[in-house]
């Protein structure tokens, strides 16, 4: 599963883990972001019963066309520097990518920038989110190189960028109506934040901090964006009428009452809708993440279970590609997510909505006819 690891990496591996059911719990301090499973995978029952069912699963039809897997016999990019590698086995596709499937799987990271990065530009969406969708681009392009090569340079564009995008929606989440003095502090924290992880990774050379890391970043950012999705959006913890005229030194007039009451409707099916994305988006993410661990967990039986079957339908087999194509469209969610949710938390509910007209489709957020300063929109009256 994991060959020509770099040697001065700090951790002792053993590989009879790998072929030995039952004996994998050496190697979850490593891929594991918060360190270690939450459960004996040893004594898991759920974890034992996979082995013997997806053994029927994946017996071959004789009837059913396949190509042998190849013999690989050493490629253009070696040796391999990085401090890990994955469970696709190295080279058997072709000499000029160590790992075909989770290099290429990263092209949808390059294809959803892109058009993150379109909308952006096209939409007029706050200038923190472009940046975003490029360090987005940076960790596809970042991993799709790792993988081709496992060069450990390579390794640290993948790592590090996750972690200086993490940063980036950070800064976007915390500075929001701060003062221009907070924003610069804040900044000037997650730089150096971002600075010292890149140094003691540098210097520990283990994926465990680098995981934890990211894993503590992204839970950071995303309760307090709920949080703030809440506090400003759910309307029965917004103003109150007392508390209206408290400030306004009047109550709300029967206009004001019904213009506030539609707004709370409007509001109401905001939240709902984002909600529905949230859950969509962190189940498409963690979902990715559970295959990934079923990857790392089972290698040695998955590496003859594709061997059985051949290829393409090996392929299916990839953990690490899957959780490239989940994760992947999970940050592409958040990022839409947040882009959304600040132009709701500046008041422009009425100018920009979210495109979503199926679950299988990309959401997007873009301007409504009130944005270009014609009729009131009206969200009853959107085609879909």
């Amino acid at each position: 599963m994991f060959t020509k690891l770099r040697p001065n990496l700090r951790r002792t591996l053993d590989p009879e883990n790998l072929q030995a059911p039952g004996k994998s719990l050496a190697w979850n301090s490593v891929f594991w972001p918060c360190g270690s499973l939450p459960w004996s995978v040893s004594t898991s029952n759920f974890y034992a019963a996979i082995p013997a069912a997806a053994a029927q699963v994946f017996k071959m039809p004789s009837w059913l066309p396949s190509i042998a897997y190849g013999n690989p016999t050493g490629g253009y990019w070696d040796p391999v520097t990085s401090t890990i590698n994955w469970c696709e086995e190295d080279y058997y596709a072709t000499p000029y990518a160590a790992e075909i499937i989770n290099t290429l799987t990263n092209l949808l990271f390059v294809y959803f920038a892109y058009l993150g990065i379109q909308s952006c530009r096209k939409q007029g969406h706050d200038t923190i989110f472009l940046v975003s969708f490029i360090g987005y681009l940076l960790v596809g392009t970042g991993s799709f190189l790792f993988h081709a090569t496992l060069k450990y340079p390579m390794q640290l564009v993948d790592e590090l960028s996750m972690i200086y995008t993490t940063c980036l929606m950070c800064y976007a989440t915390f500075s929001y109506s701060r003062s221009r003095l907070f924003s610069l502090y804040l900044a000037l924290s997650l730089l150096s934040l971002a600075i010292f992880i890149t140094l003691y990774y540098h210097y520990l050379q283990d994926p465990a901090f680098h995981q934890n890391a990211y894993a503590i970043l992204t839970a950071i950012v995303l309760t307090r964006s709920m949080y703030v999705m809440e506090l400003n959006l759910r309307p029965r913890l917004k103003q109150s009428e007392s508390e209206y005229k408290l400030l306004h030194k009047r109550s709300m007039t029967a206009d004001e009452k019904l213009v506030s009451q539609g707004e709370d409707r409007r509001d109401r099916k905001i939240l709902g809708t984002m909600w529905v994305m949230i859950g969509f988006g962190l189940t498409t993410f963690l979902g990715g993440f559970f295959i990934w661990s079923l990857d790392n967990v089972y290698c040695s039986k998955l590496r003859v279970w594709r061997r059985e079957i051949g290829l393409p339908w090996g392929i299916l087999l990839e953990g690490h590609g899957w959780w490239h194509l989940m994760t992947g469209t999970g940050a592409y969610f958040y990022i839409t997510w947040g882009i959304w949710l600040r132009h709701c938390l500046n008041g422009r509910q009425d100018e920009y909505d979210l495109s979503w007209p199926r679950f299988w489709s990309l959401p997007e957020v873009v301007q409504t006819k009130s944005a270009n300063g014609d009729a009131r929109y009206d969200p009853s009256k959107k085609n879909t």
